[in-house]
Protein backbone atom coordinates (compact mmCIF):
# COMPACT_ATOMS: atom_id res chain seq x y z
CA UNK A 1 0.00 0.00 0.00
CA UNK A 2 1.22 3.54 -0.54
CA UNK A 3 1.76 6.59 1.52
CA UNK A 4 -1.46 7.22 3.63
CA UNK A 5 -2.39 10.35 1.46
CA UNK A 6 -2.02 9.31 -2.13
CA UNK A 7 -5.03 8.01 -4.11
CA UNK A 8 -4.81 3.93 -4.27
CA UNK A 9 -7.14 1.37 -6.15
CA UNK A 10 -8.65 -0.35 -3.69
CA UNK A 11 -10.71 -3.72 -4.63
CA UNK A 12 -13.76 -4.28 -2.88
CA UNK A 13 -14.96 -7.83 -2.80
CA UNK A 14 -18.55 -8.10 -1.87
CA UNK A 15 -21.35 -6.10 -3.82
CA UNK A 16 -23.99 -6.37 -1.16
CA UNK A 17 -24.94 -3.52 0.59
CA UNK A 18 -22.06 -3.06 2.41
CA UNK A 19 -19.61 -3.31 0.11
CA UNK A 20 -21.87 -1.08 -2.18
CA UNK A 21 -21.63 1.11 1.03
CA UNK A 22 -17.73 0.75 1.48
CA UNK A 23 -16.61 1.35 -2.26
CA UNK A 24 -18.75 4.82 -2.09
CA UNK A 25 -16.58 5.18 1.49
CA UNK A 26 -13.48 4.73 -0.84
CA UNK A 27 -14.58 7.07 -3.39
CA UNK A 28 -15.48 9.57 -1.13
CA UNK A 29 -11.81 9.46 -0.20
CA UNK A 30 -10.83 9.86 -3.70
CA UNK A 31 -9.40 6.81 -4.52
CA UNK A 32 -10.58 4.36 -7.56
CA UNK A 33 -12.55 1.59 -6.85
CA UNK A 34 -13.15 -1.73 -8.44
CA UNK A 35 -16.22 -3.42 -7.05
CA UNK A 36 -16.38 -7.12 -7.38
CA UNK A 37 -20.11 -8.94 -7.29
CA UNK A 38 -21.18 -12.09 -8.24
CA UNK A 39 -24.81 -11.22 -10.03
CA UNK A 40 -24.01 -10.00 -13.84
CA UNK A 41 -27.08 -8.07 -13.90
CA UNK A 42 -25.57 -6.49 -9.99
CA UNK A 43 -22.53 -5.49 -11.60
CA UNK A 44 -24.28 -4.06 -14.95
CA UNK A 45 -26.66 -2.05 -13.52
CA UNK A 46 -24.13 -0.47 -11.06
CA UNK A 47 -22.03 0.45 -14.05
CA UNK A 48 -24.73 1.97 -15.78
CA UNK A 49 -26.91 3.28 -12.63
CA UNK A 50 -25.27 3.79 -10.53
CA UNK A 51 -27.64 2.63 -8.41
CA UNK A 52 -27.37 -0.84 -6.45
CA UNK A 53 -31.22 -1.23 -6.25
CA UNK A 54 -31.01 -4.62 -4.69
CA UNK A 55 -29.56 -3.84 -1.64
CA UNK A 56 -29.10 -0.15 -1.20
CA UNK A 57 -32.32 1.12 -2.90
CA UNK A 58 -33.01 4.63 -4.03
CA UNK A 59 -29.15 5.92 -3.15
CA UNK A 60 -27.04 7.33 -5.61
CA UNK A 61 -23.50 5.35 -5.70
CA UNK A 62 -20.21 7.01 -6.82
CA UNK A 63 -20.29 7.07 -10.77
CA UNK A 64 -16.42 6.78 -9.98
CA UNK A 65 -17.14 2.83 -9.17
CA UNK A 66 -16.09 0.30 -11.80
CA UNK A 67 -18.03 -2.52 -11.08
CA UNK A 68 -17.06 -5.81 -12.72
CA UNK A 69 -17.63 -10.19 -12.49
CA UNK A 70 -14.46 -10.97 -12.91
CA UNK A 71 -11.90 -11.47 -10.03
CA UNK A 72 -8.99 -11.17 -12.25
CA UNK A 73 -9.85 -7.26 -12.99
CA UNK A 74 -8.94 -6.66 -9.22
CA UNK A 75 -4.81 -7.20 -9.77
CA UNK A 76 -4.11 -3.48 -9.97
CA UNK A 77 -5.27 -2.73 -6.83
CA UNK A 78 -3.04 -1.53 -3.64
CA UNK A 79 -5.49 -2.72 -0.82
CA UNK A 80 -8.37 -5.08 -0.60
CA UNK A 81 -11.16 -4.86 1.44
CA UNK A 82 -12.95 -8.49 1.81
CA UNK A 83 -16.81 -7.58 2.26
CA UNK A 84 -18.38 -11.32 1.57
CA UNK A 85 -20.40 -13.03 3.70
CA UNK A 86 -18.64 -14.93 6.62
CA UNK A 87 -19.38 -18.90 5.30
CA UNK A 88 -18.10 -17.17 1.77
CA UNK A 89 -14.97 -16.30 2.79
CA UNK A 90 -12.44 -18.82 2.15
CA UNK A 91 -13.61 -19.68 -1.09
CA UNK A 92 -13.35 -16.39 -2.38
CA UNK A 93 -10.00 -15.37 -0.60
CA UNK A 94 -9.21 -18.54 -2.28
CA UNK A 95 -9.60 -17.63 -5.64
CA UNK A 96 -7.82 -14.48 -5.09
CA UNK A 97 -4.39 -16.10 -4.25
CA UNK A 98 -3.22 -15.66 -7.52
CA UNK A 99 -4.53 -12.75 -8.13
CA UNK A 100 -3.63 -9.88 -5.97
CA UNK A 101 0.16 -9.11 -5.00
CA UNK A 102 1.67 -10.69 -1.86
CA UNK A 103 2.10 -7.08 -0.30
CA UNK A 104 -1.43 -6.33 -0.75
CA UNK A 105 -3.45 -5.32 3.10
CA UNK A 106 -6.47 -7.49 3.63
CA UNK A 107 -9.16 -5.51 5.39
CA UNK A 108 -11.99 -8.26 6.68
CA UNK A 109 -15.27 -6.57 7.15
CA UNK A 110 -17.65 -9.29 7.37
CA UNK A 111 -18.70 -10.12 10.81
CA UNK A 112 -18.92 -13.77 11.54
CA UNK A 113 -17.07 -17.35 12.83
CA UNK A 114 -16.18 -20.02 10.05
CA UNK A 115 -19.05 -22.81 10.88
CA UNK A 116 -17.21 -25.40 10.01
CA UNK A 117 -13.87 -24.59 11.42
CA UNK A 118 -15.04 -22.25 14.13
CA UNK A 119 -12.25 -19.71 13.03
CA UNK A 120 -12.50 -15.80 13.29
CA UNK A 121 -11.93 -14.22 9.87
CA UNK A 122 -8.53 -13.18 10.22
CA UNK A 123 -7.70 -17.13 10.55
CA UNK A 124 -9.52 -17.75 7.93
CA UNK A 125 -7.75 -15.44 5.57
CA UNK A 126 -4.29 -16.46 6.64
CA UNK A 127 -4.73 -19.59 5.75
CA UNK A 128 -6.56 -18.84 2.62
CA UNK A 129 -4.45 -15.70 1.41
CA UNK A 130 -1.21 -16.87 3.65
CA UNK A 131 1.38 -13.54 5.14
CA UNK A 132 -0.71 -11.25 3.84
CA UNK A 133 -1.02 -7.84 6.05
CA UNK A 134 -4.47 -7.62 7.65
CA UNK A 135 -6.68 -5.81 9.68
CA UNK A 136 -10.61 -5.98 10.68
CA UNK A 137 -12.74 -3.22 9.89
CA UNK A 138 -16.23 -3.14 12.60
CA UNK A 139 -18.41 -1.32 14.56
CA UNK A 140 -21.79 0.13 14.74
CA UNK A 141 -22.55 0.50 10.40
CA UNK A 142 -26.07 0.34 8.73
CA UNK A 143 -24.70 0.91 5.03
CA UNK A 144 -27.60 2.70 3.83
CA UNK A 145 -26.28 5.51 6.54
CA UNK A 146 -23.03 5.25 5.50
CA UNK A 147 -23.59 5.36 1.94
CA UNK A 148 -26.05 8.61 2.16
CA UNK A 149 -22.52 10.28 4.32
CA UNK A 150 -24.60 10.22 7.44
CA UNK A 151 -22.08 10.79 10.36
CA UNK A 152 -20.31 6.86 11.35
CA UNK A 153 -17.17 5.76 13.51
CA UNK A 154 -15.82 2.32 12.67
CA UNK A 155 -12.80 0.77 14.79
CA UNK A 156 -10.13 -0.18 12.44
CA UNK A 157 -8.00 -2.94 14.23
CA UNK A 158 -4.34 -4.34 13.19
CA UNK A 159 -1.88 -5.97 15.03
CA UNK A 160 0.19 -3.67 12.63
CA UNK A 161 -0.11 -0.67 14.16
CA UNK A 162 1.33 1.48 11.25
CA UNK A 163 -0.88 -0.12 8.96
CA UNK A 164 -3.89 0.36 11.52
CA UNK A 165 -2.90 3.88 11.11
CA UNK A 166 -2.63 4.42 7.17
CA UNK A 167 -5.39 2.56 6.78
CA UNK A 168 -7.21 4.95 9.33
CA UNK A 169 -6.31 7.74 7.08
CA UNK A 170 -6.29 6.05 3.49
CA UNK A 171 -10.41 5.34 4.69
CA UNK A 172 -11.32 8.12 6.94
CA UNK A 173 -13.40 11.44 5.78
CA UNK A 174 -15.65 13.57 7.91
CA UNK A 175 -18.51 11.51 7.95
CA UNK A 176 -16.43 8.16 7.96
CA UNK A 177 -14.68 8.12 11.39
CA UNK A 178 -12.34 4.88 11.69
CA UNK A 179 -10.83 4.62 15.34
CA UNK A 180 -7.66 2.75 15.18
CA UNK A 181 -7.21 -0.49 17.59
CA UNK A 182 -4.49 -2.80 18.11
CA UNK A 183 -6.96 -5.70 18.65
CA UNK A 184 -8.24 -7.39 15.92
CA UNK A 185 -9.20 -10.41 17.50
CA UNK A 186 -11.63 -8.32 20.49
CA UNK A 187 -13.22 -6.74 17.25
CA UNK A 188 -13.64 -10.13 15.46
CA UNK A 189 -15.32 -11.92 18.38
CA UNK A 190 -17.39 -8.83 19.52
CA UNK A 191 -18.34 -8.15 15.58
CA UNK A 192 -19.29 -11.49 15.50
CA UNK A 193 -21.48 -12.38 18.74
CA UNK A 194 -23.54 -9.78 18.65
CA UNK A 195 -25.70 -11.32 15.70
CA UNK A 196 -26.33 -13.79 18.27
CA UNK A 197 -27.43 -11.72 20.52
CA UNK A 198 -29.32 -9.85 18.41
CA UNK A 199 -31.27 -12.19 17.33
CA UNK A 200 -31.93 -12.88 21.26
CA UNK A 201 -33.32 -9.17 21.21
CA UNK A 202 -35.49 -9.59 18.36
CA UNK A 203 -37.05 -12.28 19.93
CA UNK A 204 -37.36 -10.11 23.42
CA UNK A 205 -39.03 -7.53 21.55
CA UNK A 206 -41.47 -9.92 18.91
CA UNK A 207 -42.58 -11.73 22.23
CA UNK A 208 -43.54 -8.29 23.81
CA UNK A 209 -41.40 -8.47 26.83
CA UNK A 210 -40.68 -5.00 26.86
CA UNK A 211 -38.12 -2.73 27.14
CA UNK A 212 -36.35 -4.08 30.76
CA UNK A 213 -35.83 -6.99 29.55
CA UNK A 214 -34.29 -6.27 25.78
CA UNK A 215 -31.77 -3.58 28.36
CA UNK A 216 -31.25 -6.49 31.01
CA UNK A 217 -30.27 -8.72 27.83
CA UNK A 218 -27.98 -6.38 26.05
CA UNK A 219 -26.24 -5.87 29.83
CA UNK A 220 -25.83 -9.61 30.28
CA UNK A 221 -25.12 -10.42 26.41
CA UNK A 222 -22.28 -7.92 26.29
CA UNK A 223 -20.77 -9.94 29.48
CA UNK A 224 -20.82 -12.84 27.89
CA UNK A 225 -19.26 -11.28 25.07
CA UNK A 226 -17.09 -9.90 27.76
CA UNK A 227 -15.55 -13.50 29.00
CA UNK A 228 -15.24 -14.97 25.49
CA UNK A 229 -12.66 -12.29 24.70
CA UNK A 230 -11.26 -12.02 27.60
CA UNK A 231 -10.29 -15.71 27.43
CA UNK A 232 -8.85 -15.41 24.14
CA UNK A 233 -6.67 -12.65 24.89
CA UNK A 234 -8.55 -9.82 23.42
CA UNK A 235 -8.39 -6.76 25.48
CA UNK A 236 -11.50 -5.07 28.01
CA UNK A 237 -12.01 -1.40 26.26
CA UNK A 238 -12.44 -2.71 23.15
CA UNK A 239 -15.93 -4.22 24.58
CA UNK A 240 -16.14 -0.75 25.59
CA UNK A 241 -15.87 0.81 22.05
CA UNK A 242 -17.29 0.97 18.73
CA UNK A 243 -16.71 -2.73 17.95
CA UNK A 244 -18.52 -3.63 21.33
CA UNK A 245 -20.86 -1.91 22.65
CA UNK A 246 -21.80 0.14 19.95
CA UNK A 247 -21.69 -1.92 17.44
CA UNK A 248 -24.10 -4.37 20.20
CA UNK A 249 -26.54 -0.97 21.06
CA UNK A 250 -27.37 -0.68 17.44
CA UNK A 251 -27.65 -4.17 16.46
CA UNK A 252 -30.02 -5.10 19.18
CA UNK A 253 -32.27 -2.44 18.97
CA UNK A 254 -33.19 -1.33 15.44
CA UNK A 255 -34.88 -2.94 12.38
CA UNK A 256 -32.45 -2.36 9.79
CA UNK A 257 -30.18 -4.87 11.51
CA UNK A 258 -31.53 -8.44 9.69
CA UNK A 259 -30.40 -10.39 12.83
CA UNK A 260 -32.66 -8.44 15.15
CA UNK A 261 -35.51 -8.70 12.68
CA UNK A 262 -35.00 -12.49 11.95
CA UNK A 263 -35.37 -12.34 15.45
CA UNK A 264 -38.55 -10.61 15.86
CA UNK A 265 -39.71 -12.86 13.63
CA UNK A 266 -39.15 -15.66 15.53
CA UNK A 267 -40.34 -13.84 18.39
CA UNK A 268 -44.30 -13.37 16.63
CA UNK A 269 -44.49 -17.06 15.76
CA UNK A 270 -42.60 -17.41 12.45
CA UNK A 271 -40.33 -20.43 12.09
CA UNK A 272 -37.05 -20.71 11.50
CA UNK A 273 -36.81 -21.54 7.60
CA UNK A 274 -39.66 -18.60 6.87
CA UNK A 275 -38.11 -15.93 8.76
CA UNK A 276 -34.84 -16.86 7.07
CA UNK A 277 -36.58 -16.87 3.43
CA UNK A 278 -38.18 -13.18 4.76
CA UNK A 279 -34.61 -11.66 5.58
CA UNK A 280 -33.16 -9.26 3.13
CA UNK A 281 -29.76 -10.89 3.77
CA UNK A 282 -27.59 -13.63 5.01
CA UNK A 283 -28.63 -13.66 8.82
CA UNK A 284 -24.62 -14.75 10.34
CA UNK A 285 -26.40 -14.99 13.64
CA UNK A 286 -27.57 -18.16 12.47
CA UNK A 287 -24.26 -19.49 11.82
CA UNK A 288 -22.35 -17.93 14.52
CA UNK A 289 -23.95 -18.98 17.41
CA UNK A 290 -23.04 -22.57 16.94
CA UNK A 291 -19.35 -21.38 16.10
CA UNK A 292 -20.10 -19.02 19.29
CA UNK A 293 -20.55 -21.68 21.52
CA UNK A 294 -17.97 -24.62 20.00
CA UNK A 295 -15.57 -22.02 20.88
CA UNK A 296 -16.74 -20.94 24.28
CA UNK A 297 -16.37 -24.61 25.19
CA UNK A 298 -13.18 -24.84 23.88
CA UNK A 299 -11.98 -21.64 26.32
CA UNK A 300 -14.58 -22.96 29.18
CA UNK A 301 -16.63 -19.50 28.68
CA UNK A 302 -20.18 -20.32 30.07
CA UNK A 303 -22.78 -18.31 27.33
CA UNK A 304 -26.69 -18.94 28.63
CA UNK A 305 -27.79 -16.39 25.88
CA UNK A 306 -26.04 -17.55 22.89
CA UNK A 307 -26.70 -21.08 23.82
CA UNK A 308 -30.23 -20.81 24.38
CA UNK A 309 -30.43 -18.53 20.68
CA UNK A 310 -28.62 -21.68 19.57
CA UNK A 311 -30.90 -24.03 20.67
CA UNK A 312 -34.11 -22.19 19.08
CA UNK A 313 -32.22 -21.11 15.72
CA UNK A 314 -30.27 -24.72 15.09
CA UNK A 315 -32.48 -27.29 17.19
CA UNK A 316 -35.61 -26.75 17.01
CA UNK A 317 -35.97 -25.85 21.30
CA UNK A 318 -39.09 -24.16 22.15
CA UNK A 319 -39.55 -20.67 22.24
CA UNK A 320 -41.26 -20.30 25.43
CA UNK A 321 -39.46 -22.97 27.11
CA UNK A 322 -36.16 -21.64 25.97
CA UNK A 323 -36.91 -18.49 27.57
CA UNK A 324 -38.08 -19.64 30.89
CA UNK A 325 -35.36 -21.64 31.12
CA UNK A 326 -33.00 -18.78 31.00
CA UNK A 327 -35.03 -16.70 33.48
CA UNK A 328 -35.08 -20.03 36.23
CA UNK A 329 -30.92 -19.56 36.00
CA UNK A 330 -29.40 -19.13 39.56
CA UNK A 331 -29.15 -15.75 40.76
CA UNK A 332 -25.64 -14.06 40.60
CA UNK A 333 -23.30 -11.33 40.86
CA UNK A 334 -22.89 -9.32 38.26
CA UNK A 335 -19.78 -9.06 36.14
CA UNK A 336 -17.90 -10.41 33.57
CA UNK A 337 -17.15 -13.55 35.17
CA UNK A 338 -20.63 -14.08 36.62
Amino acid sequence: MGGADAALTIAVVGAGAWGSGLAHVCCRANHKVLLWGRDKDLVAGINARHENPSYLPGIALSEDIEATGDLADLATARLCLLVVPAQALRKVAGDLAGVLDADVPLVLCAKGIEAETNLLMTEVAAEALPGRPLAVLSGPTFAAEVARGLPTAVTLASEDRDLAARLVVTLGSRSFRPYLSDDPLGAEIAGAVKNVLAIACGIVAGRQLGDNARAALITRGLAEMSRLVLARGGKPETLMGLAGLGDLTLTCTATQSRNYSFGVALGQGADVASATAASRGVVEGRFTAAATLAMARTFNVEMPICAAVDAVVNHGAALDETIAALLARPFKAEGFSA
